[in-house]
């Protein structure tokens, strides 16, 4: 029996995840989460075969928990659930551990087919997304600014162009408001960036405001 573990913070998807993989005998939820944390504390009390984490957690960005899975559970595959287009994240997340990348909007007809896929050892990507990993792979890469970023910079740099001030960032992510200014001054000099104006701008025409 495969187990799975479910991380979204919407019931809905969690729930519509769980109906398709209920027609499938040798498939199992064994756990949901709601957030990242979450994610951690079922990990401390139950084993699961595969994750299926969705991208946009309340409390942690999703390439953070694949960061922290590579050292508390190494193991554990992972197929990354997103409504966002492969374009904004996908290989992002499949360089910071992932397994596979499956947008929401064709999650009924590939789920299985990818869950299947990844507990045999392989990767779920569209062609698309494979050649681009053939190109990272052979050195032809066409340079994407923010893939500098860390991915807590990376989700910062998001809220600042979705409109958070520094106080909601600081409130949203648990953080003290001087580390959010720290990593602000870190997105400005990644970025070759003087101001949040820039920053808006940039996430704006690469499709990345949240």
């Amino acid at each position: 029996m495969i187990k799975i573990l479910i991380a979204d913070d919407h019931p809905i998807i969690r729930h519509g995840l769980k109906q398709i993989i209920s027609e499938e005998d040798d498939m199992k939820v064994s756990g949901e989460a709601e957030s990242g944390g979450k994610i951690f504390e079922l990990l401390k009390k139950n084993q699961y075969d595969i994750l299926i984490l969705d991208i946009s957690l309340p409390d942690i960005n999703g390439l953070e928990v694949l960061g922290k899975l590579k050292r508390s559970n190494p193991d554990l595959p992972v197929l990354i659930l997103s409504a966002h287009s492969e374009e904004q994240y996908a290989l992002r997340a499949i360089q910071a551990g992932a397994m596979g990348y499956l947008n929401k909007i064709t999650a009924t007809e590939q789920l299985v087919n990818a869950i299947r896929k990844i507990i045999s050892g392989g990767y779920f990507t569209s062609d698309t997304l494979s050649d681009r990993l053939l190109s990272v792979l052979k050195g032809n890469k066409k340079s994407i600014r923010h893939e500098d970023l860390s991915p807590r910079e990376f989700e910062i740099m998001r809220r600042i162009a979705s409109g958070d001030t520094v106080k909601e960032i600081a409130d949203k992510l648990f953080l003290s408001i001087p580390t959010v200014y720290t990593y602000r001054t870190r997105i400005y000099d990644k970025m070759k960036m003087k101001s949040d104006n820039e920053i808006i701008q940039y996430c704006i025409i690469e499709g990345l405001v949240l």
